[in-house]
């Protein structure tokens, strides 16, 4: 299929919630999308915007978004983070992902970006399988940790007794 790889604009922000909810769902985790749209919004298209957010569209609909942010590595210097790539279900297999990578890869070697990182879970072998096989590696002896809200808190607390 031919889809068309653009910047997101502010409109397209409802699509991409959409989007991003259908991600939950398919990583068993439908409860835990906080974000609104004006957050995306808001946090996308400020003045200093928090990330940025390729789209791919076919016949004017938004089928998929690739969403990036700057990061710094210590070792490496500038590198750049793909939040999340996510195609709708009924598109996925016919290039949108790859698309949406290619222009990432595209834009971090634009800036030029040491490294570009992203997560995927262990069990998503289709995108395993594409990401190695565009020559990504996945490190699979490393563990990603995070600090909620919740636990943001808790520690916070902790240092007050």
């Amino acid at each position: 299929m031919n889809f068309t790889i653009r910047p997101a604009t502010k409109d397209d922000m409802p699509r991409a919630l959409d989007l991003i909810n259908e991600l939950a769902a398919f990583e068993k985790e439908e409860n835990a999308v906080e974000v609104t749209v004006e957050d995306l919004q808001n946090d996308g298209f400020s003045e200093h915007p928090a990330f940025k957010c390729f789209v791919a569209e076919l016949d004017n609909r938004v089928e998929g978004i690739a969403l990036i942010y700057n990061r710094y590595s210590t070792w490496k210097g500038k590198i750049l983070h793909l939040e999340d790539l996510v195609v709708s279900e009924k598109m996925r297999g016919l290039g949108a992902g790859t698309a949406l990578l290619d222009e990432v890869v595209k834009y971090g070697h634009q800036l030029g970006v040491k490294r570009i990182n992203w997560e995927v879970l262990d069990w998503n072998e289709k995108a395993i399988n594409l990401y190695e096989k565009k020559g990504a590696k996945v490190l699979r002896d490393w563990d990603v940790v995070h600090l909620n809200e919740e636990g943001i808190k808790n520690y916070i607390a902790g240092l007050k007794s």
